[in-house]
């Protein structure tokens, strides 16, 4: 009944909340994932748009390529780079950040062949909405007092079921993107065993031939002896 109780509470509630006060009740945590192929010889850079004292975490995977590595390097607004890789297959960097845009780089032109497909994901923490919308909510969250639990408590257990649930989303985004490199390599060794196999095959076959050959040229006199 309690937990009923409770839910009953939180409908209603949100029902006579607009919209607008919704959108600044919960923290802002931004997740977004992208996959690109990189050509072989190039360079790719990205840039997010980032506030004071948030927070920027990238997570990258090489998925497919030979050697299964890149060069990765991020950038603050200043110009200062704050994190490199060198051949790396994959990597997690997490920066506190000023207002600006951060550049974050993919680096193949050690590669002069091969291309390499590239899963990064980006979190992004902190990012509150400022604005007269959550000076309004706040004025609004008084006419609550009444209710047996505050509306700040329930926007509160929310916002932690919340965080949970897309820490959930990210690490299943994180082992499809290893399932994905696994399945690619493989793949790739399956292929490379099957050339070497049909090649080893061809060889046994000639060898087996030559030594047919051999052996009977052996046993062929060609100067016969007249009676």
């Amino acid at each position: 009944m309690g937990i009923l109780r409770l839910l009953l509470m939180i409908i209603g509630t949100l029902v006579v909340l607009p919209e607008r006060f919704l959108v600044a009740a919960f923290s802002q945590s931004l997740d977004s994932d992208f996959t690109f192929t990189l050509p072989a010889g190039r360079k790719e850079c990205f840039f997010q748009t980032m506030k004071k004292d948030a927070s920027l975490e990238i997570e990258y995977q090489v998925l497919d390529g030979a050697g299964l590595d890149v060069d990765f390097h991020i950038t603050s607004p200043t110009g200062q780079v704050l994190f490199s890789d060198y051949r790396k297959s994959d990597g997690v960097h997490t920066v506190e950040t000023e207002d600006g845009d951060y550049m974050f780089c993919f680096d193949n032109t050690f590669s002069h062949m091969s291309e390499k497909i590239i899963f990064f994901e980006l979190i992004l923490d902190n990012m509150e909405m400022e604005g007269e919308d959550t000076e309004e909510w706040k004025e609004y969250v008084h006419g609550t007092d009444m209710l047996d639990m505050k509306l700040e408590d329930i926007m509160d257990s929310i916002n932690s079921v919340k965080a949970r649930l897309g820490k959930s989303l990210h690490i299943q985004t994180v082992l499809r993107a290893f399932e994905a490199r696994d399945r690619n390599l493989q793949e790739s060794n399956y292929d490379r065993v099957n050339m070497w196999s049909a090649t080893n095959v061809l060889l046994m076959m000639l060898v087996s031939g030559l030594q047919v050959y051999l052996l009977r040229s052996l046993f062929n006199d060609k100067n016969k002896t007249r009676t």
